[in-house]
């Protein structure tokens, strides 16, 4: 049997199913993609914990899990015995709820609270009395509940049953005829329970009677029930309810004991009675939750064994006495900071085993975090984000969900999730200046580390992670990363090469700070480089103008007063600063008293009056002089004539002229002969030590290798000649090797075509004469052969 809506299907399924029994098709019956239980990890949730059911995701049943005894599961007073549960989908997160009615079967018999029921019956009891007896129990409900008692033998007692308020039926003995206790003193009757089971099921209990005296008044309840509401927090001893009996008989037979007739064990460990007020008190714990209606009997009985009994009826009300109860179902406990607003974030379930007000439960959290909870089912809400997340400013958030009852008081119960912000590269590199300026000095060595730029980002890991770059843009001709480099790490600039005031006084670049994201972030900031200018130009004289060929003279008439400009000294200097504040002084000029120099302008005036025993030919030396440290300077050469006339002037300037070029020929030619007789001096020496050198060196050789070489013999000199002249050559011709070892010394003659070579042998054996054309020198030359094998450690030479 299935009911199913968008949401909700409904099963019905017999109790005491085994293992793996078929329950229903949840994907026909919900309309889902048989695919769909696999790719959303379809699982099961029920708020007991308990799962009498599972899924199988890959046939898409629900089938029985653990067996199911209705009569545990729900109390013999329902008439419907369902659990249920839902059913949740993930990705997309989708929620169905399951209902499965748990079908009674008749597997239970009727059962009577005792084995034997002992009663006491006057013989005055008239025909027509009643006498109450237990009735069975049968957990099963509707047909396969007890639906009839019979008797046996039915001599003097038939059998009446009749529906009470509540549940099960009341079975009283009728008498249907006198007993005579002097005939019979103990009557034994049999009462079959039946239920409408298929097949039926029954059960049985022995009724014993004993016949008593007369006694012929039986008490009698002032009602015949009694019903009270009881809150579920009553006080354990707290008084209840209190029946009352009254008989008409006197003496024993008008004493009234009050007790429980035929009830559970149950209903005996939560209630008591005085036997002889009839006050009924409580001796448990009641819950509302456990159980919401007892009832049970209270019996009167007299001396003479005549009773009566009436039912009670307590009615348990509930107190908001549990707290709501969360279960966290789904949880992300990690967002990015771009998640939209409606971002699932957990899915909780919250429940109360409370009532009506008192399991009314509403969750809320914390407004003033970007959350905000959803409800799509009852007692099911999902934690959602509210508005846009920045880990910048709240990496973490810790999300208390409370959940409230509608209780009075209220009662609550907390739960704390942790979100965690992760990051995303939505924040780029900034600078901690938008303008650098970096102070140079001029000629400075290449490599050397100008500044240090650096960059933050709010970002966390490799999104923060910030290289540095120059961005290339032309300079007069030239690339600004042909001047500086940087570091792309540490953002540390660098140059690359030697910079010139003169040429270059300042440059700006463009550095741009990148992040390690996808895609990367940038920001661009300026640095501006100023060249500092150092004392690396000497002063130029623009005036007057210095040439080699001709003369210049500045003229003086004799006549001039004191302070007569002369002259002015015009320089420059292509330095800035104190490097170009010039000074001038005059060093050395032909009269120092009669001339003198302006410190800051450069003017050359006259001291003293000019007199005619000055001379016609002034020569000055100025020297201008920078501020720079150290100071650089440039001097200058004036010429001045002191004269009233030009052709004065002239003559004088035009000896002036020879004798000038004349000394400077002469200067020049003793220094070129002086230069050049230095010169041949040198290399003379060179020469001289060097064939010195040379002649000890072979000397030197020549002994240290000779010192073991035999006596040559001596050769007479009438010693007859081939050629026929009549004496030996004087010119010998040989090859002489020579070793430490006297035995492996050798010298040979060598024959030539235009000389006799005689041939030596070391041990003076003989000699071998040839002939010679030319005249012979008696002394001898010795001349190395560079052939000789070293491992021979002698010498080779010609003699």
């Amino acid at each position: 049997i299935k009911l199913f809506n968008k949401r909700q299907v409904r099963y019905s399924v017999p109790e005491e199913m085994p293992h793996g029994s078929f329950v229903g098709d949840i994907v026909k019956d919900l309309g889902l993609e048989p695919k769909r239980l696999t790719t959303g990890k379809a699982r099961i949730f029920t708020a007991s914990g308990r799962e009498y059911v599972e899924l199988d995701r890959d046939k898409g049943h629900i089938i029985v899990k653990e067996r199911m005894d209705r009569e545990l599961l729900c109390s013999s007073a329902m008439s419907t015995c369902s659990i249920s549960f839902e059913i949740i989908l993930e990705n997309p997160i989708q929620l169905y709820r399951v209902t499965v009615e748990i079908l009674d079967v008749n597997d239970n018999s009727p059962a009577f609270p005792r084995g034997e029921i002992k009663l006491e019956i006057s013989e005055s009891a008239s025909v027509g009395a009643r006498f109450s007896v237990d009735s069975a129990l049968d957990p099963d409900v509707g047909l396969n509940g007890i639906q009839s008692y019979s008797i046996h033998p039915t001599d003097h007692f038939s059998l009446k049953t009749q529906s009470r308020a509540g549940s099960g039926k009341n079975v009283e003995l009728v008498l249907q005829s006198q007993l005579d206790r002097e005939k019979e003193e103990h009557l034994y009757l049999t009462i079959t329970a039946t239920d409408g089971g298929n097949p039926k099921r029954s059960g049985t209990v022995k009724i014993l009677i004993v016949v008593l005296d007369i006694n012929d008044n039986a008490p009698i309840f002032k009602r015949d029930s009694y019903r009270i509401s009881v809150p579920e927090n009553t006080a354990h001893g707290a008084l209840l309810l209190t029946v009352n009996a009254t008989d008409a008989d006197t003496v024993s037979n008008a004493h009234i004991a009050y007790n429980f007739e035929h009830t559970t064990a149950k209903i005996r460990d939560l209630f008591s009675i005085d036997a002889s007020t009839g006050e009924i008190r409580l001796a448990g714990e009641l819950d509302f939750e456990e159980t919401t209606v007892h009832e049970f009997k209270i019996q009167a009985k007299d001396q003479g064994g005549l009773s009566d009994s009436a039912e009670v009826v307590i009615e348990v009300t509930d107190v908001n006495d549990n707290t709501p109860k969360i279960t966290l179902m789904s949880f992300s406990n990690t967002l990015p900071e771009n998640s939209p607003p409606g971002t699932v974030v957990a899915m909780i379930n919250v429940q109360d085993s409370d009532s009506e007000e008192n399991g009314k439960v509403a969750c809320s959290i914390d407004r003033s975090l970007p959350f905000r909870t959803e409800s799509s089912l009852n007692n099911y809400y999902s934690i959602v984000t509210d508005s846009s997340l920045d880990r910048e400013q709240m990496a973490e958030y810790n999300i208390t969900v409370t959940a409230k009852d509608g209780g009075r008081p209220p009662l609550s119960s907390t739960k704390t999730l942790s979100v965690k912000v992760s990051d995303i590269n939505d924040h780029s590199p900034q600078f901690e200046h938008e303008t650098y300026t970096a102070y140079v000095t001029e000629n400075n060595s290449p490599s050397l580390s100008l500044l240090n730029v650096k960059a933050n980002d709010a970002d966390l890991g490799v999104n923060a992670r910030i290289s540095y770059f120059i961005i290339d843009k032309d300079l007069n001709g030239a690339l600004t990363s042909s001047l500086v480099s940087i570091d792309a790490g540490s953002g540390m600039i660098y140059a690359l090469k030697s910079f010139d005031y003169e040429h270059l006084k300042s440059f700006s670049v463009t550095v741009k700070a990148q992040d390690g994201g996808s895609p990367p972030l940038t920001s661009n900031a300026t640095v501006n480089f100023i060249i500092q200018d150092q004392n690396d130009n000497a002063p130029q004289v623009l005036y007057p103008v210095q040439t080699g060929g001709s003369v210049v003279a500045e003229m003086v008439p004799r006549s001039a007063d004191v302070g007569y400009l002369v002259s002015k000294v015009v320089a420059v200097d292509v330095d800035s600063g104190q490097n170009a504040w010039l000074s001038y002084k005059l060093q050395k000029a032909t009269d120092r008293a009669l001339f003198e120099v302006g410190a800051q302008n450069g003017e050359i005036r006259t001291v003293r009056q000019v007199t005619d025993k000055d001379a016609v030919k002034q020569k000055l030396t100025v020297v201008v002089e920078d501020n720079g440290q150290p100071s650089r300077s440039a001097t200058v050469n004036i010429n001045v004539a002191v004269a009233d006339s030009f052709p004065e002037v002239l003559s004088e300037f035009t000896d002036f002229t020879h004798i000038k070029d004349y000394n400077d020929n002469l200067t020049f030619y003793l220094v070129l002969a002086l230069a050049v007789v230095s010169f041949l001096f040198i290399v003379s020496i060179i020469a001289i030590l060097s064939v010195k050198c040379y002649r000890w060196r072979r000397e030197r050789m020549f002994y240290k290798s000779g010192v073991n070489l035999p006596v040559i013999p001596y050769y007479p000199p009438l010693y007859a000649d081939v050629g026929g002249t009549g004496t030996l050559q004087h010119v010998y011709n040989y090859e002489l090797c020579g070793t430490a070892d006297s035995r492996k010394s050798d010298m040979k003659f060598v024959r030539s075509s235009s000389q006799s070579v005689l041939s030596v042998d070391l041990g003076g054996t003989r000699t071998v004469p040839r002939q010679n054309k030319h005249a012979v020198d008696p002394d001898v030359d010795v001349e190395m052969d560079p052939n000789r094998r070293d491992g021979d450690r002698g010498m080779g030479g010609r003699v």
